[in-house]
């Protein structure tokens, strides 16, 4: 039976292991959102958010952008590549509520999978 928790060995914790994912990365990608994976040899994928401030102004938006984000990894948790992968934020996610959001980063875990298995 899966776990559905995101513990702490499922986050990207160290700017070392953020480095290594931005260096040679697939992409897979939308006019929002990016995501950058590397494969990571472990038996779990695991998660690093970035949501600067220059493009999400108000910490309350930037909350709950990461959140839904979040979610929508541990929900999804199985069906994802056993990789690093790190979430680029751009401006447009602002306009867009939690259902849109969680649509939207949904059909990017897709999209990445079939980039890791294709």
């Amino acid at each position: 039976m899966t776990s559905y928790t995101f513990t702490r060995e499922l986050r990207l914790l160290t700017p070392a292991q953020f480095k290594s994912v931005f260096n040679n990365p697939l992409k897979a990608s939308s006019a929002d959102i990016t995501l950058l994976a590397i494969s990571n040899g472990q038996e779990h994928p695991r998660l690093g958010l970035t949501v600067p401030k220059r493009q999400v102004k108000h910490a309350n938006q930037r909350n709950r952008i990461k959140r839904v984000i979040r979610e929508s990894f541990r929900l999804h948790q199985d069906q994802i590549p056993d990789a690093d992968i790190v979430v680029l934020v751009r401006h447009g996610c602002l306009a867009m509520d939690n259902a849109e959001l969680h649509c939207l980063i949904e059909k990017l875990w897709r999209k990445l999978s079939r980039r890791f298995n294709g």
